[in-house]
C-alpha cells in the first residue's frame, strides 16, 4: 500500500504545504513551533540535522513528519524498550503504520515486523542501537527502502553523560554505509562538550544544528538543604493538587523502598521502581503509573527516560543528582503538557560524598564526572537564580531573576559578598596562563591565600564553575578562564555567595576583603517569560469532568493511558468550545483524522447530551 493511498490527504509530495497538512491531519496541530518546519525541510531535502530541544518541545515531529512524506521507512534508533513501545503506541493511535523490534517480542512476531519493514508496509520502525548494529539487521537495511535515520536520545553517545550507551559510539557506521540517507540526532540535554561529542561520534559534522531555548518556564525549581527529608517531602506533597501524578527519585534501592513505604503509610498511593525488582513487578508499577491518576512512582534513575506521561505535576529528588544535565533531564519529566509543574531537590553533603566515592570506583571518565558533580553541588549552594544557572550551563545567556525558583521567590536570604575570593581565583588562573590543573588550583589557592581553607576554596571554585566563569577541559583535566568572567574582572558585577561558605569545615578564619564591590540583592519579581501556551478558563467544569469520564472509559476499554486518547488541554478546549460537528471537532488542537474517526462522535454525543 502506498503512502498516498494510506494517507489520502496527500496531493503532491513536492508540495511545500504538505508538512503542514500532515501536522494537522495526522497529529492534530495547526501550526509548527520554531524551528520544526525548517528541520523538516532540511530532512526532506536530504540534509542531516542535530536537534537540541527541551523535553516536550516537539522533537519527535521533526523526524516523524518527513518519514511519513519521504519514500521508504523511517528508522528510529531508541535506547529503551519502554520508550519505543510508548512512541509506537501513540503513533498507532494517530493512524500511523509504526512498529518496533525488541526482546519483548517472540521470534514469529519479530519476523513479521521485519517482513513488513523490507516490503515497505511500515512508515516508521523503532529499534535499539544494539539490534541495528547487528550484521543481520544491517543486511535488512540494505534490502529495505529507508527514508531517514533518526537517532533519539543522542546524548547517550557521551561517555561522561548520565545515560551513556556504548553502542551509540558505533552508530557512525550509518554515515559510512548509507551516505545518501538523511540522519537526524535529537536530545533534550547536552552542554557544549556533549554537543561536540555527538557531532564527532555520530558523523554529523555537516549537519545543520538547531538549538532552541532549553527553558521550561512552566516548571518552578525549588532547592532545599536536607533537614528532615521525609518531613520536607510531606510538606511539599500537601501543597500539590489531589490525584495528580509525581515522580520521586532516590539515590539507592534501599531508599526507594523506605520512601515508598513511608508514603503509603501517609495515605498516598506510591509504587517503587528500581533495577533490583523483578521485571514483571517493574512493568506492572510503570503501567499503573501511566494508566492511573494519583500514582507516585518512587524510583532510582533506572526509571524515566522511556516515560512520555504528559501530566506529571512534580518531580522530587530526595538526594543530590549526578550532574546538572541529569538533573535537568529528570526534572524535564514534569509538565510535558505545558501546564504548571514543580521540581523539588533535597540535597546534603553526605550525598556528594557517596556519589564521589561511586565515581572514583569507576575509572572511566572520572575527572569529567567529578566536575559535573561539583557543578550540581555548586547549583545547590548558589544564591543566584536557579533557572539562570541551569540555562547558562547549556550555553544560554538567560538573564534572571526568573521569578519562579526558590531564590527568586525569596526563600534564600543569607549570603555574603564573595567578590574578593572570586577575583583571587580568576587572577591566579590569569597568572597561570589562563589554564591550570583543577586539583592544583584548589591547593594553590590555599597556599597563596590562607584566609580560606581548602574546603572553602573548593566552594568558591564550584561557584565559578557552575556560573560558567571558568571552563573545563576534560582531556587535559584543567580549568581556564571564560569570557563570562569579564564583567566580574571589570568590576561590573559582584559575586554573592551563600553563607554555606562560612560553615564549611575549619572555616573560622577571617574572610578576604571584597575589593570594595557590593552586590545588590536581586529582588523577587514576577516571572519575566510567559508560558507559551493557550489556556482556557473552563466555565462548565461539570462538562469537563464528564468528558474526562468518557476518556477514562475509552482508555480502559483500549488498554491505553487516558492521555493517549486526548490530553487534558484538548478536553479543556473541548469543554470551552463545545464542538457539535465533525468539522468543529477537527478544529481542536490535538485532533487529527484518525482520532476524529475513533472518538469524534463519542465526545460530540457527550457534549450534546450535557
Amino acid at each position: 500500500m502506498s503512502k498516498e493511498a494510506h494517507l489520502n490527504f496527500y496531493i503532491d509530495p513536492k508540495n511545500k504545504n504538505l508538512p503542514k497538512k500532515v501536522l494537522k491531519n495526522v497529529f492534530g496541530h495547526s501550526e509548527f513551533r520554531a524551528p520544526q518546519e525548517e528541520i523538516i525541510e532540511t530532512l526532506m531535502s536530504g540534509g542531516d540535522a542535530l536537534v537540541l530541544m527541551p523535553t516536550g518541545g516537539g522533537k519527535s515531529l521533526c523526524y516523524q513528519i518527513p518519514a511519513l512524506i519521504r519514500e521508504g521507512v523511517g528508522v528510529v534508533i531508541s535506547p529503551l524498550i519502554s520508550l519505543m513501545q510508548d512512541q509506537v503506541s501513540t503513533l498507532r493511535e494517530q493512524g500511523v503504520r509504526a512498529a518496533f523490534l525488541n526482546s519483548s517480542q517472540g521470534k514469529k512476531q519479530q519476523r513479521e515486523v521485519e517482513a513488513a519493514f523490507v516490503s515497505g508496509e511500515l512508515e516508521l520502525i523503532y529499534v535499539a542501537p544494539e539490534r541495528l548494529l547487528s550484521s543481520y539487521f544491517l543486511n535488512l537495511l540494505e534490502k529495505a527502502k529507508v527514508s531517514l535515520f533518526a537517532i533519539d536520545e543522542a546524548h547517550c553517545v557521551s561517555q561522561w553523560g548520565h545515560d551513556f550507551r556504548p553502542d551509540y559510539l558505533r552508530l557512525k557506521i550509518l554515515a559510512d554505509r548509507f551516505p545518501n540517507i538523511p540522519r537526524i540526532g535529537l536530545t533534550a540535554t547536552a552542554d557544549h562538550l556533549t554537543r561536540s561529542v555527538i557531532i564527532n561520534e555520530l558523523g554529523l559534522n555537516k549537519a545543520k544544528v538547531f538549538m532552541t531555548s532549553f527553558d521550561r518556564p512552566n516548571i518552578t525549581y525549588l532547592v532545599q538543604k536536607k533537614n528532615n527529608p521525609t518531613q520536607q517531602l510531606t510538606q511539599f506533597l500537601k501543597k500539590q493538587e489531589p490525584d495528580c501524578s509525581g515522580i520521586v527519585y532516590c539515590l539507592s534501592r534501599r531508599k526507594v523502598e523506605e520512601v515508598t513505604a513511608f508514603l503509603n503509610v501517609q495515605g498516598h498511593r506510591a509504587l517503587g521502581y528500581h533495577a533490583g525488582m523483578g521485571k514483571e513487578e517493574r512493568r506492572q508499577n510503570q503501567e499503573a503509573f501511566l494508566m492511573q491518576e494519583g500514582v507516585i512512582i518512587v524510583a532510582t534513575i533506572a526509571f524515566g527516560m522511556g516515560i512520555d506521561k504528559p501530566d506529571v505535576r512534580y518531580v522530587v529528588h530526595m538526594d543530590l543528582p549526578r550532574s546538572i544535565e541529569s538533573y535537568f533531564q529528570e526534572t524535564g519529566r514534569a509538565g510535558r503538557d505545558g501546564d504548571k509543574a514543580t521540581a523539588l531537590l533535597l540535597w546534603g553533603r553526605r550525598d556528594y560524598v557517596i556519589l564521589k566515592l561511586m565515581i572514583q570506583k569507576n575509572q572511566n571518565g572520572r575527572p569529567m564526572e567529578e566536575w559535573n558533580l561539583d557543578s550540581i553541588l555548586g547549583l545547590c549552594e548558589s544564591v543566584e537564580c536557579r533557572r539562570e544557572l541551569v540555562l547558562r550551563w547549556f550555553g544560554e545567556n538567560y538573564q534572571g531573576p526568573c521569578g519562579y525558583c526558590d531564590v527568586c521567590l525569596g526563600s534564600v536570604r543569607k549570603y555574603v559578598d564573595g567578590t574578593g575570593y572570586a577575583l583571587s581565583v580568576l587572577r591566579e588562573l590569569h597568572n597561570g596562563g589562563g589554564r591550570l590543573a583543577f586539583k592544583f588550583l584548589e591547593h594553590h589557592m590555599n597556599r597563596t591565600a590562607p584566609e580560606l581553607n581548602i574546603a572553602q576554596w573548593k566552594f568558591v571554585i564550584r561557584q565559578l564553575l557552575t556560573q560558567g566563569m571558568i571552563q573545563r577541559n576534560p582531556q587535559l583535566e584543567t580549568v581556564g578562564l571564560s569570557k563570562k568572567a569579564l564583567p566580574l574582572l571589570k568590576g561590573e558585577r559582584g559575586f554573592p555567595l551563600s553563607n554555606e561558605l562560612h560553615i564549611q569545615k575549619d572555616s573560622k578564619k577571617r574572610p578576604a576583603k571584597s575589593a570594595g564591590r557590593k552586590k545588590t540583592r536581586k529582588k523577587a519579581v514576577p516571572r519575566v517569560q510567559k508560558i507559551e501556551k493557550k489556556s482556557f478558563i473552563v466555565k462548565d467544569t461539570e462538562l469537563l469532568e464528564k468528558l474526562k469520564e468518557v476518556r477514562k472509559k475509552l482508555a480502559t476499554k483500549r488498554r491505553i493511558p487516558a492521555y493517549k486518547v486526548f490530553h487534558d488541554a484538548t478536553l479543556r478546549e473541548m469543554a470551552e468550545y463545545k464542538p457539535t460537528s465533525e468539522e468543529e471537532f477537527l478544529g481542536l488542537n490535538g485532533v487529527g483524522n484518525a482520532k476524529l474517526k475513533k472518538y469524534g462522535n463519542i465526545f460530540i454525543e457527550a457534549i450534546l447530551e450535557f
